[in-house]
């Protein structure tokens, strides 16, 4: 049964829904070029595991809002991976530089359920171009997901402090002040935070950190005006 968030979404409405676009993160530009997401895509391709199925694994936004066309969905599991809101700071998609957000992405340890879709293979091409431009300018990796028929591999885009700055080391109380306020022109992080902590349990599962954090962002709103 769905537990009731805290983190409504009256509270949410007390940050704007997005704001002007900032401009790009200087220290990720080069990693967004045409040229690279050219590059990423192809090893993607050539690296594909299973020519039958092409599967992406979500865990964060792509659960809600998954922007491709798929022909299935399972609910799966990860081993080896797990939640962390790690991944900053986000100056221009769900923060801006007076009020950076920082992204949830997967790390090494523990386990993590979310979704798993299988991609249409018609216009395949053009889906994962769209989401290698969307996700974190990370090289997304394969990984296996166990589901209930059985495992599979899937594409996740996992955090790579070499590629991508990993916020240091920072308390989830720090963490919920920090992005209670964040905006940017994808949104504010607290309609991120709702959205994934409200989808999660929609699906019965309760992960510990996001559950925690939609309370911490909920109690940094109540206290604005």
């Amino acid at each position: 049964m769905a537990r009731k968030l805290r983190l409504t979404r009256e509270l949410v409405c007390k940050i704007p829904a997005t704001i002007p676009d900032p401009g790009p993160i200087a220290e990720i530009a080069d990693l967004q070029s045409s040229e690279v997401q050219a590059q990423t895509l192809q090893h993607v391709l050539q690296s594909r595991p299973d020519p039958s199925a092409f599967w992406i694994f979500a865990f964060g936004s792509l659960m809600w809002k998954p922007d491709f066309d798929y022909v299935e969905q399972r609910r799966a599991r990860v081993e080896g991976w797990q939640r962390s809101f790690c991944l900053g700071p986000d100056t221009r998609y769900r923060g801006n530089p007076d009020k950076p957000g920082i992204m949830l992405s997967l790390e090494p340890g523990g386990s993590c359920e979310g979704v798993a879709f299988r991609l249409d293979e018609t216009g395949l091409q053009e889906s994962l171009a769209a989401l290698i431009e969307r996700e974190p300018p990370i090289p997304p990796q394969w990984i296996g997901a166990e589901t209930e028929n059985g495992t599979i591999s899937t594409l996740a885009f996992v955090s790579n402090p070499q590629v991508r700055r990993v916020v240091a080391e920072k308390s989830v109380e720090d963490i919920a002040r920090q992005i209670a306020p964040a905006v940017g022109i994808y949104g504010s992080m607290a309609d991120y935070v709702h959205n994934t902590a409200m989808h999660l349990e929609e699906m019965g599962i309760h992960d510990p950190l996001v559950w925690q954090m939609q309370e911490l962002v909920a109690k940094e709103l109540e206290q604005m005006p």
